[in-house]
Order: structure tokens, then sequence, then C-alpha cells
């Protein structure tokens, strides 16, 4: 009976050849690779020829999806490939980890597996700064034949020699991988292979403890149910900077090292040379050529076999990108990391919810992309509305695979949208987590709209429902959603609350017009929220201060936009409003010149009126402040009305020119807060016609001396563009 031990790095090129070309030698009868048991029934689907890595397992309690697990496989990775060569070889397959079961039971960890990373002191002994590129430079780059894990046992015993034995869970985990050990032993098996971290060798190694030492570790330990599957990953999740413990720098190098036979230094710099070509950089072939030979010359100075990771990105570097780090990282960004996609079978097991996703996804034909892409929707199409709803209720239910913020500020109109999508494989437990509302995408995200109304939410969230039923089109959520509002809204007397719910409301009822939605009822209770808008305008509005005039300007503008969605009678009845309370001498004056301006645009006031209007807010028994308060507010719509409105502008001039000018100093922040929002072209404007206010002429900026043999050359091409003889 022989056991073989090969401590791996968990994510490594080196490590995987290693390990197959190993296996192949030693020829086992059975193979014990770490990781959680569960997975033991799910080891058959990696038979299935859609299984495509970088894939998953994922592990999660069923009472509380907050504790899950992933253990991520790529190509590379030693594990994958001794997966590969027991179903290759017909051998059985059995995870040796501790079981998730007992994992998630567990509480913190009170005694963690040593600080630090172990190969440190290896690397230090070799002359390394860094421990991963002494592992990638002795390990991962190797391409010859000869097996590294006699070197790598040896290596890992004399770095755990002296240290007391792992308690916690890393205890745990080294006595449950042994007592899996001793019970593949007892069922036959006489020739194993073990494929573990390289730091777990020395704790497999014969003589092992006595089984009863294992027991005892093992007792009692509490245990949860757990559900597990295989789910897509990413290399960009297999990098360290994701945060994954086990995570490597270079996926997408690791992933070139280890399927590229030959050439791999040339191969790498022509596929960094396409990436830069694809972003319009002048790339040639002599480029890379140089890169090559820079990358080879500066292993061969370094004693390397051949270039690693730090020679082609030197090259890269230096070559291909002129120094320019913006290029070296997208280079990072595309290749070094990568961001290649996974698949999995149809016939993985899946949660309803997530089952129901991935059918609704092929049926709409969008394609779970780590990259991101944009989507233009017409909502005016079959396709465009069913993506739409299938998105806005995925984030409902907390699944962002698509994004609309970029988008929403260029698309106005409502029968198009765009979306930025890009899927993350933490999705999938997101899904998880998803499903106590419902087993289909749209039972859930009704499910978890009526959980949002429930109670006595804030205004605001519940508005937020209403808007999100109709994006998504949840009909049987939706009256339950409108009574909350319209309760919420009818026992809300914050009308500052009101004014900030009711835009919202007014833009939820546009959906009718493209997705088929009766909003009758929303119409409704945004009509009673705009009553009680009116009503308390003028309490809300008495006696504030600067602050919070400046804030009520802002809600008054958003309410105003929304009446022009509600139609012409709730527009008429907030114009009155608007006029009553324009007319109270305690507004504050920049709230007063903001009602003046919307007024006067609406059609209500007439030049005369807002000459009078603005020269009463600028006299000079006004406080210069006041005045300038009351000018902010009323150009805060634009400067138009000063280039075009002569009087209108003679006021103002004025009014600049009777400031003193020790109170001057006091109002230049607010004048250049006003007058700063301007165009170029309407401070131009406006400064010609201010020159002419005395009667004299506007200054022309007039050329000095005019080139007419010059100009007598433009003349045939005009007579041509306009087709008339010169």
């Amino acid at each position: 009976m022989t056991t073989h031990l090969l401590g791996i790095r968990h994510h490594g090129p080196g490590s995987a050849r290693a390990v197959a070309t190993r296996l192949a030698e030693l020829e086992p009868d059975v193979v014990l690779i770490e990781g959680p048991p569960e997975a033991d029934v799910l080891v058959e689907l990696t038979e299935d020829p859609a299984m495509r890595p970088p894939v998953a397992l994922l592990a999660y309690a069923t009472d509380d999806v907050s504790r899950a697990a992933f253990w991520p496989f790529a190509v590379f990775s030693p594990e994958w490939q001794a997966l590969t060569y027991a179903r290759e070889a017909g051998i059985p397959v059995r995870f040796c980890d501790l079981p998730a079961a007992n994992t998630f039971a567990a509480g913190p960890d009170e005694h963690p597996a040593p600080p630090g990373d172990p190969l440190a002191a290896l690397a230090s002994a070799g002359g390394y700064d860094d421990p991963e590129r002494w592992w990638d430079d002795v390990v991962e780059s190797r391409r010859g034949d000869e097996s590294p894990f006699e070197v790598i046992a040896e290596a890992m015993t004399a770095l755990r020699e002296g240290e007391k034995p792992p308690r916690g869970n890393e205890g745990r985990r080294e006595a449950y991988m042994r007592s899996v050990l001793r019970r593949t032993r007892k069922d036959g098996f006489e020739n194993i292979a073990v494929v573990c971290g390289a730091w777990h060798v020395p704790a497999l190694a014969d003589p092992l403890p006595p089984a009863s030492h294992d027991q005892t570790v093992l007792k009692g330990l509490p245990k949860r149910k757990v559900a597990c599957t295989w789910v897509p990953w990413t290399h960009g999740r297999l990098a360290t900077a994701s945060g994954y413990g086990a995570g490597v720098r270079s996926p997408g190098w690791y992933h070139h090292l280890f399927t590229t036979p030959e050439d791999v230094t040339t191969r790498w710099l022509a596929g960094v040379a396409a990436v830069l070509r694809e972003e319009d950089l002048p790339v040639s072939t002599a480029h890379v050529i140089e890169a090559v030979r820079l990358a080879e010359t500066l292993a061969t100075l370094r004693g390397r076999s051949s270039a690693g990771l730090a020679e082609v990105t030197e090259a890269t570097r230096s070559v291909l990108c002129g120094g320019d780090e913006v290029q070296v990282e997208l280079v990072t960004r595309r290749l070094v990391v990568g961001e290649r996609l996974g698949e999995v079978p149809d016939r993985v097991p899946q949660p309803p919810l997530a089952a129901d996703l991935t059918a609704t996804a092929k049926r709409l034909r969008l394609k779970k992309d780590p990259v991101v892409k944009e989507l233009d929707l017409d909502l005016r199409t079959p396709g465009g509305l069913d993506r739409s709803k299938l998105l806005h209720r995925l984030r409902i239910l907390g699944i962002e695979w698509g994004s609309r913020e970029a988008s929403a500020r260029r698309n106005k109109g409502t029968f198009r949208e765009t979306w930025a999508l890009a899927w993350e494989p933490s999705f999938e437990v997101d899904l998880v987590a998803a499903a106590v509302y419902g087993t289909t995408v749209p039972s859930a995200a009704t499910a978890a709209v009526r959980g949002a109304v429930e109670g006595t939410p804030p205004l605001d969230e519940v508005t937020t429902a209403v808007e999100n039923c109709l994006l998504a089109d949840l009909p049987e959520a939706l009256p339950e959603a409108l009574a909350a509002l319209d309760a919420r809204a009818a026992a809300d007397a914050d009308v500052a609350r009101l004014m900030s719910a009711l835009p919202a409301l007014a833009r939820a009822t546009r959906y009718g017009n493209v997705r088929g939605t009766d909003t009758g009822a929303l119409r409704a209770v945004a009509d009673r929220m705009l009553d009680r808008i009116c009503a308390g305008l003028p309490p809300a509005t008495h006696g504030i201060d600067d602050d919070a005039a400046a804030r009520m300007a802002q809600l008054v503008d958003g309410v105003h936009d929304a009446t022009s969605l509600l139609g012409e009678e709730p527009k008429e009845r907030w114009l009155a409003a608007l006029a009553r309370l324009a007319e109270r001498p305690s507004l504050p004056p920049l709230l007063a010149g903001r009602l003046t301006r919307i007024l006067h645009d609406a059609g209500l006031l007439d030049a005369l009126d807002i000459e009078l209007r603005l020269g009463r807010a600028l006299t000079p028994g006004i406080a210069p402040s006041a005045g300038a308060a009351y000018v902010e507010g009323f150009f805060d719509g634009g400067a138009l009305l000063l280039v075009h409105d002569e009087g209108l502008l003679r006021v103002i001039d004025a009014w600049l020119a009777a400031i003193p000018a020790d109170v001057f100093t006091e109002v230049l922040p607010l004048l250049r807060r006003t007058f700063g929002a301007f165009s170029g072209p309407e401070k131009r404007a406006i400064g010609h016609r201010a020159a002419g206010l005395d009667g004299t002429a506007a200054v022309v900026a007039v050329a000095e001396e005019l080139d007419e043999d010059r100009a007598e050359r433009v003349l045939p091409v005009l007579a041509t563009l306009l087709g008339v003889g010169v």
C-alpha cells in the first residue's frame, strides 16, 4: 500500500503540469483532492464536454446563504488536472478537506493557520525578496519533466519542524484529511495519490498519528445542512487583487503558460500587440520582434531558462507601450489577469430561481459575460421590452447584472434604454439568497416589492418600489405598493419629502406609453400628492435660512418638471400655487427669484413684470447680498434673457454699479456662482450688449488687415460648393 503526496500551489501551471505528469507515471487507483467532500457526487459532471474551466464549486448553508464558499478551478489548477486524469483513467476521486457542513457551523476560528506566507522563508533562502517570483521561477515557469514534489515535501517539512501542531480550523482540516486517507486505505485502495496544498504535506506523511487523536479533534463538531453545485468562474476572480485568499497575480499569464506548448514568449507578445491594436495604437510586427528579443535577452542576463512574466512585462512597457503605464495597465487587465468566463452544463443542479434565470437569459439571448458590454434596448419591440423587464427585476433582487447610471443621462425618452452589462460570479450566491422570495424571477421580484412596502417604510422607499413595479412589470405587486404610497403620503406632513417623492411618480406615469401599463391609479395618487404639496408650500417656506432655501429651490424645480408629465390641469394648479407663493414678502430672496423665473418661462409674467420685480429686489434699500441671492435664483435657468432683454440688462447693470465698494467683495462669491455658470458665448453676448448700454456702439473685433490674395483663392471652392459661378 503506497501513498503519494503531491504538494501543490492551488493555481499554477508548473504545479498542474507536474501533477499531470506524475499521475501518469504513478497510475494510482484512487485520487484524493483537497476540497469539500460534499462535492464527491458532482465529480461526474466534469465528464460533460460543456464543462469548461474556469469553474468553481459553490457550497452554502441552506438556512443561511451568507455562509457560503467557493473552490475555484482553472485549466491550469493542479486539482483540475487531477480530476481530468482520474476521469480519463476511469478511477475514483474523493475530496478530502473538512466538510463545508462543519466549516459553516463553526464559530470564529480562535487558532487560525500560521500567519504569513510559508514560501517567504524558502524564497529568502534562494535570494528572492518576492515569494511569488521565487515560486514562479522554481515551479510554475519550469518546462522540464522532473518531479518537484519530493523537494517540496522536504522544504515544507523543514519549515514545519519545531512548530506546534496546528489548532482550530487548520488542525481540524488536517485531522479530517488523515481520516479520509485512513478510510481510503481501509476500503482496499493500494496506490493512492493525494493532491493537496504543499503546506499540508508533512501532516499527511507516514507515520500518521493515532486515529484516536484525530477522532478526538473532530468529535462533536457542529453541522449545518449544505448544498453544493458547480458555477462558472472567471480569471479575474482567481486574481489576488479580487480578494481571493489563494489567488495568483497573473491568471491570464498562467493560462498561457499551461496551454502554449512552444514559442511561449513570441505568442504572448503577439497577443499583447493585438490588444493594443484593438485600441488603435500603432504596434507593428517589428515592434513585436524587438520585444521578443528584449524579453529573451533579459531572461539570459538573469540566468533564467526562459522569459517569465517580469521579462515580457518589461519588454511590453519599453517596446510596445513606449513607457506608457496606462497602456501597460490595459495589457495587465486584458491579458495578464484576463476575464475568461467558464461554462457549466445545463444539467448541473441549480436552485429553482437560478435555473429560471438561466432559461430566461438563454431565451432572451443575454450572455453572462464578465466584460462590460453596452446593451441598447428599444422598448417598442417585444425582445427589447422583455430584456428590460428581466434586468429591472434582477435589480429589485439586488443582482446588478445591468447598470443604467451612465445611460440614464443620455436616454431621456421613454422608449429606449441603454444598459452596461457585466456578470459577476458572486451573483450566483445572490441568486441563492434571493430564492427566499420565490422560484422564478418575476415571482421573487414581486415578493421583494411587497416586502419593501410592508409596515411604515420611508416615503422615498415606497416611491421607489412603485417605480420598480412599473419598470419591471409586476402588476400583482402594484396595487399593494400604490396603497402603501397613498397611505404613506397622506400621513407624511413633511412637504419636502412629498416634493422629493413626486418626480419619481411622475416619471412612472410615462411607462404606460410603451410598456402597456395602466397608470391611472398612479396618476390619482400623484394628483393627491400634488394637492398636499401646493397646500403645504407656504408654511414650508416661511422663515427658512439660505441653505434651506437652496434645497427648496431644487425641490421646486423637480416638482415643476414633474407636473409637465402629469398633464395640463395639474401643471396649471402648480403654477397657480407658485404665483400665490411668489407674492409673499417673507419668501427668501433666492427662492423668490427662482419662482419669478419659472412664472416668466411659463408665460405668466411679461417683460415689464420681470423688470418691476427685479427692480424691487435690487433697489438701494435691499441688502446687496439679498439682491445677489435673488439674481442667483432668477438666472439659474440660463442667461438668454439678459442677451435679448435690454431693459432687464439695464436693471442688472445699474444695480451692480450702485453696490458700494466695501460691500462688493462680500457679494462677489454669489455673483461668480451665478454668472460663472453662463456659457462662453452667453458671456460674450452679454458683454457686447452691456458695452452699448450708454448709447455707444458695441465693441466688435475686426481684423487689422485683410489678405485679399488669400481670400480670392477660396472663391472657386466656395462657388463649387454653392453651385454658382464666380
